[in-house]
């Protein structure tokens, strides 16, 4: 066959193709291919090209297995228990402990949407006194702990506390008995005194998707005759419904978390039933298997909150960059609006904060110092500090190995790796026991091996079962936050560092680490203040003779004497609000809508 003529070619006859046009072919086919190889590849594509690395692979193992342990251990401990228990737990504790669990659990639910969504939707719809201080107020009752505003009504609203004591000198009446007063140590007290802590993850969700929806939508259901209310009915509410599904689903599980104050206003859930079978009555098998029980009910929870989301995506600005605009209210409407944005704050965040500010002037706790508080506050922040840096390193880690890794291992992993916080603190506590203890028998059996003796606990019995505890269930808090700040960052800088031959370790070190600086803060921030707080794991796990903060409180409240640790509760209450004011700042950040007349 001639030189000139091409070589695929088929039957029949062909005419010579020239040598100058072949060569102009091929140098084009060669710059499509070069274009072609500069051309940002698609994530997958890019995913699928690297590695696996055997550290990425290793940490993903690693967080997956965090939660899992303990659900693991508490399962097979729940297994070995007598059936007698069982029949014991399905007579008399777990119909009473499961109805009150679910009767809170509708009413704190019931309680932060209405004023978690109330509240959002007028300060994000309308202009009026005071709406740009509403704006930072309204978050403030989450960095009150629910056991201490729970502390502090029992005391505002007991039969001699100032509340009662003013109807009696207004109205003369002489006792309790002239007149009805709602009963603050009972389940609807409970439902108040929680649910007023733990709306604002519900205001803050719904806040955000209300600043970020289109106007285009607003516009088109206005030219359609639509008036406000039915505006807000059909078009807004639906569109925040998966965002407010989330919210609403962090209130329950931390509502499922409470002890304290369930404890202290005498409702028996399951979190308290775990909590008293196994310390109280020494049954660590009946304990487990409440904690079975209370997973079932975790598992339903995220199952609803999923459900919610299901086949519906955030509606945002999409092409349109506009905004809704602030309608101005006028008259007394204006003024209304203020006072019933203003209740909630003053409930869940301006009526505790003065109390515990008179507790303190009035008791003189700060002339008369109770010298062990110092070291309760600085053992509390070395366990705090510890786990938050444990658990930035590990959530930031284990993001950046996802998207290194990416595939659907990877993913399965975080995703397992966020279990931690959906497992309240009491039931976590429970399942770490008996992987601590195996732990600490591996290294004594192999120090008595080579070394000739034991070397004790290790982690059992320490303070590193809290820090692990801590760690556990805060590090999807810093895995969220890790990959919300790694979104924003293209994997074209992945493709350039790897063309330029640095390693995982220089792309984040050089790269990832830089850009996501903020998200780093604000994760570091939310998981040293949870872990300031967390009650019901350190309770149970916590060292002997060794207080933290909340314990310290609780030690008070179990007294009867809780205004003598107001000093405390009000150091938690100022460190947790740093979080929330960083929180606020980035949801304003979402608000560009102006008043209009």
């Amino acid at each position: 066959m001639p030189s000139d003529l091409p070589r695929n070619g088929g039957g029949g006859d062909r005419s010579p193709v020239p040598r100058d046009q072949l060569e102009d072919a091929s140098r084009s086919a060669r710059c499509v291919r070069a274009v072609d190889e500069l051309r940002p590849r698609p994530a997958h594509a890019v995913g699928a090209a690297r590695p696996a690395h055997p550290v990425a692979i290793a940490l993903l193992i690693l967080v997956a297995a965090l939660p899992l342990a303990p659900i693991a251990s508490l399962l097979h401990i729940a297994l070995q228990g007598d059936t007698e228990i069982w029949r014991h737990l399905f007579a008399y504790v777990l119909p009473t402990a499961l109805r009150d669990t679910v009767l809170l659990l509708a009413g704190v639910s019931a309680i932060a949407a209405i004023v978690g969504v109330s509240a959002a939707w007028l300060v994000t719809a309308y202009q009026f006194p005071g709406r740009n201080l509403l704006v930072w107020l309204l978050p403030l009752p989450l960095a009150f702990p629910t056991y201490i505003v729970a502390y502090v009504y029992v005391d505002v609203l007991a039969a001699l506390g100032p509340v009662q004591s003013l109807l009696r000198s207004v109205t003369g009446w002489r006792s309790p008995a002239d007149y009805w007063f709602p009963e603050i140590r009972s389940l609807g007290g409970a439902v108040f005194v929680i649910g007023i802590v733990l709306y604002p993850y519900v205001y803050l969700a719904a806040r955000t998707m209300f600043q970020t929806q289109s106007v285009t939508l607003i516009e088109v259901a206005r030219g359609l005759g639509a008036r406000r209310w039915r505006l807000a009915r059909d078009v807004t509410l639906p569109l925040a419904r998966p965002a407010i599904a989330t919210g609403l689903t962090l209130v329950l599980l931390e509502t499922l978390n409470d002890i304290g104050a369930s404890e202290y206003l005498g409702v028996n859930t399951l979190t308290l039933s775990i909590f008293t079978t196994w310390l109280n009555r020494g049954s660590l098998a009946g304990a487990a298997q409440i904690a079975c029980v209370m997973l079932v009910v975790v598992a339903a929870l995220i199952a609803l909150e999923r459900a919610a989301r299901r086949g519906r995506q955030y509606a945002g600005l999409d092409r349109d960059p506009r905004v809704r605009a602030r309608h101005r209210l006028r008259g007394p409407k204006r003024y209304a609006t203020a006072v019933v944005c203003f209740i909630p704050v003053a409930l869940g965040f301006v009526v505790p904060f003065l109390f515990l500010a008179n507790q303190v002037i009035r008791r003189e706790l700060l002339v008369g110092f109770d010298p062990s508080l110092f070291g309760h506050a600085l053992t509390t922040i070395v366990l705090s500090a510890s786990a938050t840096v444990i658990t930035l390193a590990l959530g930031f880690g284990v993001a950046f190995a996802h998207r290194f890794v990416r595939r659907p291992f990877a993913a399965a992993c975080v995703s397992i790796a966020g279990l931690g916080y959906a497992v309240p603190g009491t039931v976590l506590a429970l399942g770490l026991l008996a992987p601590l203890i195996a732990f600490d028998d591996l290294v004594n059996a192999a120090a008595q091996a080579f070394a000739g003796q034991s070397v004790g606990l290790l982690l059992a019995g320490s303070s590193a079962a809290l820090v692990i505890a801590y760690v556990v269930r805060f590090l999807a808090l810093a895995t969220g936050f890790a990959q919300a700040g790694l979104a924003r960052i293209s994997s074209d800088l992945d493709d350039a560092a790897c063309n330029l031959g640095a390693r995982p370790a220089t792309v984040l070190r050089a790269v990832y680490l830089p850009l996501t600086r903020t998200a780093v803060f604000s994760a570091a921030l939310l998981v040293f203040v949870d872990c300031l707080k967390e009650l019901p794991a350190t309770l149970l796990l916590r060292p002997l003779n060794v207080e933290t903060l909340s314990t310290y409180i609780y030690q008070f409240a179990t007294r009867g004497s809780f205004e003598d640790g107001a000093l405390a509760a009000l150091l938690i209450v100022l460190v947790g609000l740093l979080p929330v004011i960083r929180m606020v700042r980035l949801a304003d950040d979402l608000d560009p809508a102006q008043p209009v007349p």
